[in-house]
């Protein structure tokens, strides 16, 4: 008997840039699979959820910071070993006056494309950061400039 194909997790990330190319990366957490690794942020549709309302509330929940949902970037399939994955990633902005926080992941930074090989990036975002590199962020998810963290949402001594 062969066993039939795992049906793939949908998930949805945000891709949040900056008008100096910078994009917004998340760390997971020590406790998450996959810990440490970096990614765009987001996570799992909940069951009778629609995607781009799924984005808010996990952008909600992640980093403290409402966003405006826009257009789909990009899909991707990803095969995991524990699951495949297909994932919606969209173009989204912050809201006036909206700052991200390490809230539910372990650290965040705006990291511009040259230095995205500095950080280790899950597989499945891997592509999505080669196309950034090439193409840049989507004007719809630019703001003017990455919003300052207060210094007591710093993490210090954590590096990517």
């Amino acid at each position: 008997m062969t066993s039939s194909p795992r049906q793939p997790k949908l998930v949805v990330a945000g891709l949040l840039g900056t008008g100096d190319g910078r994009v917004l990366l998340t760390r997971r957490r020590p406790d998450q699979p996959l810990p440490d690794q970096w990614e765009l942020p987001g996570g799992k549709i909940e069951p009778g959820e629609a995607p781009d309302e799924a984005l808010r509330r996990e952008l909600v929940e992640e980093l403290g910071a409402r966003v405006e949902v826009g257009p789909i970037w990009d899909v991707l399939y990803c095969r995991y070993p524990d699951a495949p994955v297909l994932m919606l990633v969209y173009a989204c902005r912050l809201l006036p006056g909206e700052t991200p926080r390490s809230i539910e992941v372990a650290d965040l930074a705006w990291v511009a494309s040259g230095e995205f090989d500095s950080y280790d990036v899950l597989v499945a975002d891997r592509p999505l950061l080669e196309r950034l590199r090439d193409e840049g962020a989507p004007a719809f998810c630019t703001v003017a400039s990455a919003p300052e963290r207060p210094a007591h949402l710093t993490r210090s001594g954590r590096k990517p």
